[in-house]
């Protein structure tokens, strides 16, 4: 079972495959004991290398990777993958296709006696809800069940960290929605701390604790997922956890100065001008009469649960996304006021 001391501190690390610049470029990330972080960023922004750092399967060429306390990688130290009691679960769960579920989960049990590894095989299966499935093999089981067989072979030998590679990308959607929440509730039964690697927005804000975003080979954000979404670092930040509105505004005494209308911000901020940082859901459709800004809807999106508008509002250059409940309040051509709701997020100009 982990414990709280089994925190991940990786400080300063570079790795390039070549010359030119490098993948990770200083990277710095700390992921507290019991803790399930996703690093999230673009393609090419270095998480795999991340991954395959700490896992030990390549050598950083500067920085520190520290597990529970143990310095697994740094100056004159590179332990090997199987030295680092880290577990991983890779894309598509990679089972052995020629051993069955039960001797897949044993396989990491080296040094175990027969009964124990029994026993542990035993509670791992129940741990991931497929008791009695010990003797299947991996094609006999669905896409959602080899990705717990794979979880369940990564818990088994009581790991310090256990590495997630984009775990779910391979899986249909409604498929990954419950095999994301299965191991969620795993990793939470155990008390792991977990490192979930993805590139899907959704998926890092629904699942972890803390959202590392990556940008070229750095941490541009490590925060919850409400903060990190709530209150990005930057613009780019904002855009890439989410639809993000940029506003033009002034902002002077806590609230900013918009096309909009006075928008109260949620930190101080300096006087002077920048970008407000709205989100889609923060717009309300109002009559034009009953709000400060007035526009007229040019696309309607109809999602469901949700709508998304465009409206163009005079003294914005683009239209604005608005996200409304159904049933959708405006049809395309409508004149409708938009009234703010909550505090934006003051930025500098991009």
């Amino acid at each position: 079972m982990s414990d709280d001391t089994n925190d991940l501190r990786v400080a300063g690390v570079v790795k390039s495959y070549g010359p030119g610049t490098p993948v990770l470029d200083g990277l710095d990330l700390t992921v507290p004991g019991g803790a399930l972080a996703a690093v999230l960023g673009p393609s090419g922004c270095g998480k795999t290398t991340l991954l395959r750092v700490v896992a030990g399967f390549l050598r950083a060429d500067a920085g520190t990777v520290e597990v529970a306390g143990r310095v697994l990688g740094g100056p004159g130290v590179h332990l090997p993958p199987e030295r680092r009691r880290i577990g991983i679960v890779p894309q598509e769960g990679a089972l052995f296709p020629h051993l069955g579920v039960a001797r897949n989960i044993a396989f990491g049990l080296t040094g175990a006696d027969r009964a124990t590894r029994r026993a542990r095989v035993s509670e791992m299966l129940d741990l991931v809800g497929l008791a009695g499935y010990g003797d299947r093999m991996p094609h006999e089981l669905s896409g959602g069940q080899q990705q717990r067989v794979s979880l369940a072979r990564a818990l088994a030998p009581e790991p310090h960290l256990v590495l997630l590679d984009e775990p779910f990308s391979a899986l249909d959607t409604g498929l990954r929605d419950a095999v994301r929440a299965d191991v969620r509730a795993v990793l939470r039964a155990t008390g792991a701390t977990a490192v979930l690697v993805t590139h899907d927005q959704q998926e890092a804000l629904s699942t972890a604790d803390l959202v590392a975003v990556v940008r070229e080979g750095r941490v541009a954000q490590c925060a919850a997922p409400e903060e990190l979404y709530r209150r990005p670092a930057d613009p780019w930040v904002a855009s890439f956890v989410g639809d993000a509105v940029l506003l033009p505004g002034e902002a002077d005494r806590g609230t900013a100065t918009t096309a909009l209308g006075r928008i109260p911000l949620a930190a101080p901020a300096a006087a002077g001008a920048g970008l407000v940082l709205l989100r889609p859901e923060q717009f309300e459709v109002t009559a034009p009469d009953k709000a400060a800004a007035e526009g007229t809807v040019t696309d309607v999106r109809f999602l469901g649960h949700d709508a998304l508008l465009a409206v163009t509002v005079e003294g914005l250059d683009t239209p604005l996304t608005v996200r409304t409940p159904a049933p959708v309040p405006a049809r395309n051509g409508d004149r409708v006021g938009i009234r703010v709701t909550g505090e934006a997020t003051l930025h500098a100009p991009m």
